[in-house]
């Protein structure tokens, strides 16, 4: 377990409303109101899926904090640990571990880490999908056994993983989210290999949801539709799904990772 090591400050002027912040925690005036209106005081969160600054997991963990939360954070790997150590220290995140599921036993010491710290966890946030690049820009039916399996592994088995690793730590209330997309439902241009990726995720939170009821625990995901993160720039032709989701959307525009964590906020506290 490694410390961000950034000191707590009693007060933050935001730059966004030029008022101070909520006392002890920072503001993170590019993407939240200084003035949170859903408290996470005394919770603590489990996020698993900031690869950088574009990713969703990042304003949702920055929502986190800046509601009074605190939060373990789990890096991918060592490519993706310096686009992650910065953020983690902002978040003033105590626990900062790595969660590379090619690593046996990696997703069990966060957990154990949460554990020996904390002793529960009110809430964990799964944002975690990949799939090979040869896969993902091919026919779904010219996808291979291995890629197919590697999407399906870290996309949607992780998300059991973690369901049932976290569960000996929650409590009635508590809460599971994940992001999946409507692509599970529709034809989506270019979606390919990762339509039956996204429909089993779909179905792996159902399940949880069922499995996990009689300890009231919660399990969710979030349909968030195209946004601009990096992975989904890798789709190819991304940027007319997203012009094209824009044209009917009723405010005519593209939803914001901002928007997409005020909607996990909301499902947190369903």
């Amino acid at each position: 377990m490694t410390d961000a090591g950034v000191p707590s400050s009693s007060s933050v002027t935001c730059p966004r409303s030029g008022k101070d912040a909520v006392a002890v925690t920072p503001c993170f005036a590019e993407c939240c109101d200084p003035s949170e209106l859903l408290g996470l005081s005394g919770r603590k969160g489990l996020v698993i899926g900031i690869a950088n600054g574009r990713s969703l997991a990042s304003p949702a963990a920055m929502h986190f904090r800046q509601a009074g939360a605190e939060l373990a954070i789990a890096y991918g790997n060592k490519r993706t640990r310096p686009h992650v150590e910065p953020l983690a220290r902002r978040l003033e995140a105590p626990i900062v571990l790595p969660r590379d599921l090619a690593v046996p036993d990696q997703l069990e010491a966060v957990c154990a880490g949460i554990s020996e710290r904390w002793g529960r966890l009110d809430f964990l946030l799964h944002a975690i999908s990949s799939v090979p690049l040869a896969d993902l820009h091919s026919r779904l039916i010219d996808s291979l056994a291995e890629g197919f399996a590697k999407a399906e592994t870290v996309s949607v088995h992780s998300l059991i993983r973690m369901a049932r690793l976290a569960e000996p730590l929650m409590t009635k209330g508590d809460s599971i989210l994940t992001l999946n997309y409507l692509g599970a439902e529709p034809v989506v241009e270019n979606y390919n290999v990762m339509v039956p990726v996204k429909a089993a995720l779909e179905g792996s939170v159902r399940y949880p949801a069922h499995e996990l009821s009689p300890g009231e625990i919660r399990v969710n995901a979030i349909s968030a539709g195209p946004t601009q993160t990096r992975t989904a720039f890798e789709l190819t032709n991304f940027g007319v799904l997203l012009s094209a989701s824009a044209s009917v959307a009723p405010w005519r525009c593209s939803i914001s990772g901002d928007e997409v964590s005020s909607a996990i906020m909301l499902l947190r506290h369903w």
